[in-house]
């Protein structure tokens, strides 16, 4: 089986139909989404975090942060191909040390990349369109509390997809529904910001005032991610009344 063949699930054509819609909405900036992967890097503690749509022939970052300048790579050399190609979290600890044997190593040796988490996006008729992904440029894991996370926030990102190709089809802007969730999304990165500078003054990141901080991020976490389910679901149910 050759590179590209090892790359292209046999559903590919059906997947790509599902994708279409998607791509519509164009690759201007989007203040939302672009503020859901900064929410996702700090989360994760990472440099970059993108969100990616798997086209045929290549990858388009819908929302980048950390890659600046970059907006599409070969589809024969992102990570993000091989991570709609499984039902789970994909995951990279070291990819200095364990390679993808799947991909052309030139993407990831151009930008230094050793570690890669991603969850597939998927429609709500299960074809994998793309994914969230974190990267850093060192080794690190990923724990089973850190795969359900970003398991929910890829969730999130696939609910935030619907709610936009819905609102673009309304006759009656609502951008007022748009810069809620926009708002929301500043004000809890204000506050994991917070969080995470005092987490800073600490001597050691074992110190009691240390974990408790780390403890009050996760809460954080858990309840931005909640909150942003059932504000993109109450909007997704309104407009299709």
């Amino acid at each position: 089986m050759t590179l590209s063949e090892a790359l292209i699930p046999p559903n590919d054509p059906q997947r790509l139909q599902a994708l279409a819609p998607y791509l519509v909405l164009g690759s201007a900036p989007d203040a939302v989404f672009d503020e859901v992967v900064r929410l996702t890097a700090k989360l994760f503690q990472v440099p970059i975090a993108l969100v990616s749509l798997v086209e045929e022939g290549s990858v388009w970052f819908k929302a980048n942060f950390g890659l600046a300048g970059e907006e599409r790579v070969p589809r024969s050399q992102s990570l993000c191909s091989v991570a709609i190609l499984r039902e789970e979290t994909t995951v990279f600890e070291d990819l200095l040390r364990e390679p993808c044997q799947l991909t052309e190593p030139g993407a990831v040796e151009a930008l230094r990349l050793r570690f890669y988490a991603a969850h597939p996006l998927r429609t709500a008729a299960g074809q994998a369109i793309g994914s969230l992904c974190v990267m850093d440029r060192q080794p690190r894991t990923l724990s089973a509390a850190e795969q359900a996370r970003l398991q929910a926030l890829a969730a999130v990102v696939m609910k935030l997809l619907d709610l936009r190709l819905l609102l673009r089809h309304q006759a009656v802007p609502s951008s007022a529904l748009w810069l809620q969730l926009y708002h929301h999304l500043d004000q809890s990165l204000t506050r994991l910001d917070t969080l995470a500078e005092l987490a800073r003054w600490e001597d050691s990141p074992t110190t009691p005032a240390a974990r408790q901080y780390q403890q009050s991020l996760d809460e954080e976490a858990e309840l931005v991610t909640q909150s942003l389910h059932r504000q993109i679901d109450a909007a997704l149910t309104t407009l299709a009344q």
